[in-house]
């Protein structure tokens, strides 16, 4: 007879009769035996009922005490292990074998060492199992079953393929008991040659007319990702009448992502005229999760409430799933509403689905609900709460989760303490981010992962940097969303050498895919290494809409925007479609280009194609119309978008403060007030740019001081500039200056260009001076401001102090951006440049434009205004001088290639002259033209000898 190995008391081998009213945690309150006599018959029916302290007491106290000479029969035995097992009761189960040991009557004692097998086995006490197993003098096929079906119940897989190894060595016969648990085995460690060796030996035995057999082996292929394998077994056997073996292959499609065919299995079931249980429906509601198949997935919600299944709880939580998969939380509501019993299965489906369709406040209403109705949370409820947290940046509400699981001591759990990183990071608290990260017991890449994002997003790249450091000395995996992430970090030092680095040490590591290299064209580009872009680009062996779409946008945030375009066509000829991201770069490119040609090709597509004009794509649209001049289709997008965020509506506002409508920009703001959407920085920066542009003095004020008073933001730099450049366009230049020296923060190079260019409209020699000394000092490596400090002086005719400052940039290798215009006619943009002769149609151009300039003189009231001329030279030069200007040869080409009443659309990169300005007025009254000309800092309307800007630029 084999011992115990957590032996009891030699001397009491049960608890004397004292100790029965005691609840010990070894026993879980059921008394040892007591005074009842052994009936195997109603033992029988008392395990039967699962009445475990009864059985107990059945035995009676006859068995312990002194002289007793009642012998339990080996049934008695048997009924009582049985129930334990059923139980998981170890503790009692220990004390049953202790008395079998010091019975010396037992009749069958290779019957009742293979039941305690199977109870420890059950029990969870492996070693146990293998103990009593090894000590058995005889072995039958009943006890190699229960051993190895205690091995594969309790995670231990490769011992059970062992213990069969070893039967073969014996020669030991297997019966149809055994096979089901050396399948399931090879299915846990996906061991499919095995199984197919198993598989041999069930045909070579004859075993495949059983139909748990072949349910089995089904369930392995399944597992084993050898769907082909499973359903010709399925299809060539006896079990198509069996439910299990359908339920098998049905799980296994929806596992392996092949949903329609898993549904369509299910069809064919119907069809076959089978049953299905309540196990079916799990797996065919897994199919239907996928977005396609959610009217599908509605018809077998029919069908199950057809088959009354809906009221059990495991079929209610497939439906929960399907439904919130589908993005369908009000009928996964509604089942959940009406489910009878819920486990926390139920809730945690509840719970994510909220928390991943982005209904973040109802997640945490459902999560104070499950709190009142006693429903304790788990880790996984928990991640959920933490992730709505996070989403909702709710710190308070994150604080409340995380002191709850260190309550109830589940912040030591992987899953639940990567969360509580995110969520901290993402609330902007990394200094508690750092505090759990520190003390999480063990680590996986996730952490690491979110723990470099988090201090990427929170512009901390230097923090970011040095945990990727921190990773190779604790000689963690590096995988390929921790490269995203420092990656991400990296783009914010705008450090190009650094980035290079990282990219060496991918290299050398092979961390290189497709996803990395993406990321590398976009992290060059931000660091403002267009040339190392281009050569990642170049080596892409096979580019994605991503790969494209990184490089435009990489182009557009380096002013390349016509080489971003230019990628458009290649992205055709490789057969890739554009996405929405990539229309985005290219409206970008329009909108920076005035492309209104290759614009308004992108909102066809985007209406031809079916996307939702709304969100950033609509925001886009509204931008590159009114970058195009047409504000009134800015508007028309604007209006007719249903779902209208901040962001749209910040852009109507700087489209209209662009050409000048700046009333109906604070129009406008006013309206989003009403519309109780709280404006943001970017907001009241476009707000204060069209006060600016439109003198709308009074009213900018009242907006900086509603912004700090009202909504409580903090000014960024560039609302300081633009309240600067409002004041002292309008010629408020001593309150502008004041204003520069009461300033809360620090002034930038911008302010201080700001209040330069005023001074060289409305001349004030000592802010001017002041602002060139501060300008240089801040900025002095900008080519730029040299330019604007000598234009400042050349208004004044300095001509000494002109040739200085231009000393001083040639002596600096500084070389300021040559002014150009451009013009777009037949999907093509002719560029022109001051002076410039390499237009195939110079001559027709420049004769065009002398004819032009010679009528205005003599009939049109043009004097051209020698004093915009920033060149010491003799007056009839300065004449010619701008007479060449680029926006003027624009202007030609258009008279010379456009239709007559189609109206002429310029962009220049520099602001427009006064004399260039009033030439543009006049030719538009005088060849009734409508002119308009987008330049550096707003669009000016020419229209009948007008301008939209009032003459006020």
């Amino acid at each position: 007879m084999a011992t115990l190995s957590l032996r009891l008391s030699p001397h009491l081998p049960f608890p004397p009769t004292s100790t029965i009213n005691s609840t010990s945690s070894k026993t879980n309150g059921i008394p040892p035996f007591v005074k009842y006599p052994v009936k195997t018959f109603s033992l029988r029916e008392i395990c039967r009922e699962g009445k475990l302290r009864e059985a107990f007491r059945s035995f009676g106290n006859d068995l312990t005490s002194p002289g007793h000479s009642y012998k339990p029969p080996d049934e008695a035995y048997s009924l009582i292990l049985e129930l334990c097992a059923a139980q998981k009761a170890l503790s009692q189960g220990q004390q049953i074998h202790g008395h079998v040991l010091k019975s010396k009557s037992v009749a069958d004692a290779v019957f009742l060492d293979t039941k305690l097998v199977f109870m420890y086995g059950k029990c969870g006490s492996l070693l146990d199992a293998r103990k009593v197993f090894d000590e058995m003098l005889e072995l039958n096929i009943f006890a190699w079953n229960a051993m190895i079906g205690a091995c594969v119940g309790n995670d231990r897989p490769l011992g059970a393929l062992e213990l069969y190894k070893e039967m073969r060595m014996l020669d030991f016969p297997l019966d149809a008991h055994t096979f089901p648990s050396l399948f399931k085995a090879c299915a846990a460690v996906e061991d499919l040659c095995s199984g197919c060796e198993i598989h041999g030996l069930t045909i070579k035995l004859g075993f495949l007319s059983n139909a748990f057999v072949v349910n089995s082996l089904v369930g392995m292929y399944s597992k084993c990702d050898d769907i082909p394998a499973a359903y010709q077994l399925f299809s060539r056997t006896s079990v198509r009448e069996d439910v299990v073996a359908w339920n098998s292959l049905i799980s296994a499609y929806a596992a392996s992502g092949m949903s329609t065919e898993g549904l369509g299995l299910f069809e064919e079931m119907l069809y076959a005229g089978v049953t299905p249980s309540s196990y079916t429906f799990v797996p065919v509601l897994q199919a239907c999760e996928e977005p396609a198949l959610g009217k599908l997935g509605r018809g077998i919600h029919a069908i199950v409430l057809k088959s009354g299944r809906h009221l059990e709880t495991h079929v209610a939580n497939s439906l929960v799933v399907m439904y919130a998969k589908n993005n369908s939380m009000d009928e996964a509501a509604r089942v959940f509403s009406e489910m009878k019993e819920k486990d926390n299965i139920s809730w945690n489906s509840m719970l994510s689905g909220y928390v991943q369709n982005g209904l973040y406040e109802d997640a945490l209403c459902v999560f104070s609900e499950m709190k009142i109705l006693v429903q304790k949370p788990d880790q996984i409820s928990l991640v959920s709460m933490l992730a709505a947290s996070g989403r909702l940046r709710n710190l308070s509400h994150g604080m409340q989760i995380h002191a709850f699981s260190l309550k109830n001591k589940m912040d030591n759990d992987l899953l639940v303490g990567n969360t509580l990183v995110d969520m901290y990071a993402k609330c902007g608290r990394t200094d508690y981010m750092h505090f759990v990260f520190d003390r999480m017991p063990y680590k996986d890449s996730v952490t690491w992962t979110t723990a470099i994002s988090g201090c990427a997003r929170n512009n901390l790249p230097m923090k970011s940097l040095q945990l990727f450091r921190e990773i190779n000395v604790e000689k963690m995996e590096v995988d390929m969303l921790m490269i995203g992430s420092i990656l991400l970090a990296c783009s914010d030092l705008k450090c190009h050498s650094l980035v290079k680095e990282i990219h060496a040490y991918f290299m050398r590591r092979g961390l290189y895919d497709l996803v990395t290299e993406n990321t590398l064209v976009k992290v060059y580009g931000d660091c403002k290494n267009i040339n190392y872009a281009c050569k990642v680009f170049k080596l892409i062996e096979f580019k994605n809409v991503v790969s494209f779409t990184s490089m435009m946008s990489s182009y557009v945030d380096n002013g390349l925007a016509s080489e971003a375009l230019e990628l458009v066509p290649r992205m055709k000829e490789n057969k890739i479609e554009l996405d929405c991201v990539a229309t985005l770069s290219i409206l970008s490119a329009a909108a920076d280009l005035s492309a209104l040609r290759k614009g308004k090709e992108i909102h066809g597509f985007l209406l031809r194609n079916g996307f939702i004009i709304e969100g950033p794509v609509a925001s886009s649209l509204v931008d590159m119309y009114a970058c195009c001049g047409i504000v009134d289709d800015s508007y028309k997008v604007f209006s007719s978008t249903l779902n209208k965020d901040l962001p749209i509506w910040t852009s109507m506002i700087s489209a209209y403060g662009k050409h000048g409508y700046g009333k109906v920009a604070i129009d406008l703001f006013r309206r989003l007030e009403s519309e109780n959407l709280v404006p943001d920085h970017i907001t009241f920066l476009a707000v204060l740019y069209a006060c600016s542009h439109s003198a709308l003095v009074e009213e900018g004020k009242k907006v900086f001081e509603s912004m700090q008073e009202e909504y409580k933001l903090k000014p960024w730099p560039e609302h300081y500039t633009c309240m600067v450049d409002m004041l002292a366009r309008a010629n408020y230049l001593e309150e502008a200056f004041h204003f520069v020296t009461m300033m809360k923060a620090e002034p930038t190079a911008a302010v201080w260009c700001a209040l330069l260019g005023a001074c060289r409209v409305h001349s004030n020699e000592k802010i001017r001076e002041i602002a060139a000394s501060k300008l240089m000092e801040l900025d002095p490596v900008n080519p730029g401001n040299y330019v604007l400090v000598s234009n400042a002086y050349a208004a004044t005719e300095r001509w000494e102090d002109v040739e200085e400052v231009r000393s001083k940039m040639k002596g600096k290798e500084l070389k300021k951006d040559p002014a150009c215009s451009w013009i777009e006619v037949g999907n093509k943009f002719h560029v022109f440049v001051a002076h410039d002769r390499s237009h195939p149609e110079s001559d027709e151009i420049k004769q065009n434009l002398d004819q032009i300039t010679e009528k205005l003189v003599k009939g049109g009231g043009y004097v051209p205004q020698t004093k915009y001329v920033l060149h010491n030279v003799e007056e009839e030069e300065k004449v010619k001088l701008l007479t060449g200007h680029s926006e003027r040869l624009a202007i030609s080409y258009g008279l010379l290639n456009t239709t007559y009443g189609t109206p002429i659309r310029i962009t220049k990169n520099l602001r427009v002259c006064g004399d260039c300005h009033n030439f543009t007025k006049l030719t538009s009254k005088y060849l009734k033209r409508e002119i308009i000309v987008r330049d550096a800092n707003r669009f000016h309307h020419f229209r009948d000898g007008v301008c939209s800007c009032g003459d006020f630029w």
